[in-house]
């Protein structure tokens, strides 16, 4: 691992020596693969162009991020901007500079990429979902383009802010696709009632709980990563605690729990059911709203002085998201709707 880190920390060097006029778009770039964009930008669309499309994205997202996080338990990846600082295959006038940005702090481990491997697996179903709406060769091969180049800007926008080793973004790339792929043979997930979605929220925490214990039994700290990011990170102000295993996972179940009450709700049923299923008019105007919604909710910011209180709290909000784009939102339309042309709904 030593020849594979110190290659890496070479590619970074060279990125960001050479390609620091592209520090905005690159900045970006780790923004689109941001996971919380998959909740309040890809599904509150998708969703009403595709009721199975937007439900696939959330339970593609969520399990990919789960494995993501059983992954780095296991592989205990390095991240570049702390590995510098405390390899001794350096001596202390050799040893490497890396910059750090705003966005470099994460606190997990490193491997498997967590931007690369949301994106890739988001991604992934929006253009496969695309690709099965057209059957002009010249789109497909716009659409693949697509995908990969931002999945490649995506990856090298990680390596450029040293917050990853390459093969750790290549690693998350490869392991998106082949969960987006899996989705595609798990067709229970469309038609899941409520309890289907607790019996499946419940194995996730429990499972991830249960091999948290063990590892601390077999005397390994699995948030081992906390301490060294706080150790190394350039800046205090950097380091956020949404970032940790936990505050994703939390995150990830409350969304998973929030579709599945919303899509078993009865606003769901009246509103998004029936004539309105085929509605135009109405899906564009959900959309438009949940958008403009969602953007001033991801404002609100949740209090961080205590840990247990911002799991609870980020597993309330994620859950409100998913429960209000599919459920309040689309409601709430069809009832203007109504006030408006009585015979809409």
């Amino acid at each position: 691992m030593d020849f594979i880190h110190t290659s890496g920390v070479l590619i970074i060097q060279h990125l960001q020596n050479n390609y620091r006029e592209y520090n905005s778009f690159l900045s970006f770039m780790s923004i689109v693969g941001d996971p919380r964009n998959i909740f309040y930008v890809y599904f509150p669309v998708w969703f009403h162009l595709s009721h199975n499309v937007g439900t696939k994205m959330i339970w593609v997202a969520v399990v990919g991020d789960w494995f993501n996080l059983i992954f780095k338990w296991i592989l205990y990846g390095q991240r570049p901007y702390w590995w510098v600082h405390e390899t001794h295959l350096f001596q202390n006038s050799s040893k490497p500079h890396l910059d750090q940005f705003h966005i470099t702090c994460e606190t997990g481990p490193g491997s498997p990429s967590g931007h690369a491997m949301g994106s890739s697996c988001v991604w992934y179903v929006m253009v496969t979902s695309a690709l099965a709406f057209t059957r002009f060769h010249l789109l497909k091969s716009i659409l693949w383009t697509a995908f990969w180049v931002i999945q490649i800007s995506v990856c090298i926008s990680r390596v450029f802010i040293a917050t990853h080793f390459p093969h750790q973004v290549v690693l998350g790339l490869v392991i998106g696709m082949l969960v987006a792929e899996a989705f595609d043979y798990i067709t229970w997930i469309y038609n899941a009632s409520l309890k289907r979605y607790l019996l499946v929220n419940i194995f996730l925490l429990s499972f991830a709980i249960c091999f948290y214990l063990l590892l601390k039994l077999l005397d390994f700290d699995p948030l081992w990563s906390v301490t060294k990011a706080k150790m190394w990170c350039a800046n205090p102000d950097w380091i956020h605690l949404d970032t940790t295993p936990f505050a994703g996972l939390c995150r990830n179940l409350g969304a998973l729990f929030g579709l599945g009450l919303a899509v078993n709700s009865e606003m769901f049923i009246q509103s998004c059911k029936g004539k309105n299923s085929c509605n135009a008019a109405f899906k564009l105007l959900c959309m438009t709203a949940n958008l403009t919604i969602l953007q001033l909710y991801d404002l609100f910011k949740m209090p961080n002085h205590s840990e247990a209180l911002f799991y609870l709290l980020s597993f309330c909000k994620s859950a409100s998201v998913p429960f209000g784009v599919v459920a309040v939102i689309p409601y709430c339309v069809c009832l203007l709707i109504r006030d408006d042309e009585r015979k809409l709904c």
